[in-house]
């Protein structure tokens, strides 16, 4: 999916303006919560996103979605990440 068509699904679906974030190589996060649901499109690079049951790896053009308060980790990989991220 390209950012135009991941913005206006974005919109359509209730979340608020994409952030652009960018995480250096091999960057990682221990498990955690968000008081938010979030969806992201990956605009270059690699992150893996690890939860109680299951891990997805997402690269370049994959969308993940998260719902709020779902425990979970996430690692860059070797050459960092960007992302487009929406909050619901």
């Amino acid at each position: 999916m390209d950012e135009a068509n991941f913005r206006e699904k974005m919109k359509k679906d209730g979340y608020g303006d994409a952030t652009v974030r960018d995480f250096l190589p091999n960057h990682s996060l221990p498990t955690h919560t968000h008081e938010f649901g979030a969806s992201l499109l990956v605009l270059g690079g690699e992150i893996t996103i690890t939860m109680e049951d299951r891990s997805v790896t997402c690269q370049t053009g994959d969308i993940f979605a998260l719902d709020a308060n779902v425990p979970h980790a996430e690692q860059v990989g070797e050459e960092g990440v960007r992302f487009l991220v929406c909050r619901k």
